[in-house]
């Protein structure tokens, strides 16, 4: 990847009429002294003439990689774009937490050289992240959103779609410890339904016995998504760790294949894996060595409404009869014949056993 970042390096200078003396002096003089803020001392490893030519590198590689994809101009020997499997594994990496540069530096990087871009019909630097993270994006956030730390920030904007001030409230000082298993929901009687009105993860409700969890595509980089968004708030927002909470609330909830088939056959999970103990392993892999100080206080509601609603008896019998006598109208209609049968024959054996003693009571007939 190195020579293939070298050559798009040469292409984005080409592009913008840049030297590269003019790129690496506005780098070093402009960028490199306030970029340590943004890390802690990972850096030290560095030397400054190192750290230059990693911003140079993977700046001037990530800003034409992204005017390439806007523009749809590659040829067949870009390996980058042309190969559809190298293309997908470069888009997860610089979705990793650790590869990222801050959104800031890279937007100024090209607004200072891209002056032209009207020639070029290149939009906005946000315009085009937000066009190459395009599939992440699944009810089309608008990128009028300002104050994006990097690319791993973007996507948890993507999975969460709510403004911060609509985002429930993390003002709850206790944490879930405990929540029934989509199974064991099920057997109480808890009706589980894909809300379908919302594609934000944080919009669960439950109301009456209905519990509406918003749908979740699981594929093969699932995992890698939710490990850098979990991990990006265990640095960054330990207080509004909202992907966490959806985390492990989803452990609770699945514990075995016989959950996702639950879920999957429900809708909540759609399931391209194939396998539903790859899924069960997913979500009970992605909570390990995660500390949560709170949960969010709608989150902490709902599980607790569920959990008391699974430990009533009285749910759990009515569940067991419906699930065991009226699984269909037929079982339904035979159920109900059998509980009349049964009243009848009562009925009748009652009014046998009346007619019994009348007869008995009665006066014997004197001659």
């Amino acid at each position: 990847m190195e020579r293939h970042k070298l050559g798009y390096c040469k292409a984005f200078l080409q592009r913008t009429n840049t030297t590269w003396h003019s790129w690496i002096c506005y780098i070093k003089e402009e960028v490199e002294p306030h970029f340590h803020r943004f890390y802690l001392d990972t850096l030290d490893e560095f030397s400054k003439e190192e750290l230059i030519k990693i911003i140079f590198v993977d700046s001037g590689f990530i800003l034409e990689l992204f005017c390439r994809y806007h523009s749809k101009n590659w040829s067949k020997d870009d390996v980058c774009l042309s190969k559809s499997w190298l293309e997908s594994i470069i888009r997860l990496d610089l979705l990793l937490l650790e590869n990222q540069l801050p959104f800031s530096l890279l937007e100024s990087l090209f607004n200072k050289f891209f002056t032209n871009r009207s020639n070029h019909n290149i939009p906005s630097f946000i315009v085009l992240t937000f066009d190459y993270f395009d599939y992440f994006n699944k009810s089309n956030l608008s990128y009028d959103n300002t104050g994006i730390e990097h690319f791993t920030d973007l996507i948890r904007t993507f999975h969460l779609q709510h403004p911060p001030q609509k985002r429930p409230s993390r003002t709850n000082e206790e944490i879930v410890t405990h929540l029934p298993s989509a199974t064991e929901l099920s057997e109480a009687g808890v009706r589980i339904k894909v809300n379908k009105e919302s594609e934000c993860l944080l919009n669960w409700t439950f109301s009456g016995r209905v519990l509406r969890i918003p749908e979740l595509v699981v594929e093969d980089w699932t995992e890698i998504l939710f490990r850098n968004m979990v991990a990006f708030e265990q640095c960054h927002y330990p207080d509004k760790s909202y992907i966490t909470d959806y985390v492990a609330v989803m452990d609770f909830l699945i514990n075995t294949s016989r959950d996702v088939d639950i879920l999957v056959r429900k809708g909540v999970l759609v399931n391209w894996l194939g396998d539903a103990d790859s899924v069960a392993d997913l979500f009970n892999g992605l909570m390990k060595n995660i500390v949560q100080t709170n949960d969010s206080s709608e989150y902490f509601r709902i599980c607790k409404e569920l959990s008391a609603f699974q430990r009533n008896p009285w749910h759990n019998l009515k569940s067991t009869l419906r699930r065991d006598y009226c699984k269909s109208p037929w079982q339904t209609a035979a159920t109900i014949a059998g509980i009349l049968l049964l009243i009848l024959s009562l009925i009748q054996s009652v009014c046998s056993v009346l007619q019994v003693i009348q007869q008995y009571n009665a006066p014997s007939k004197t001659w």
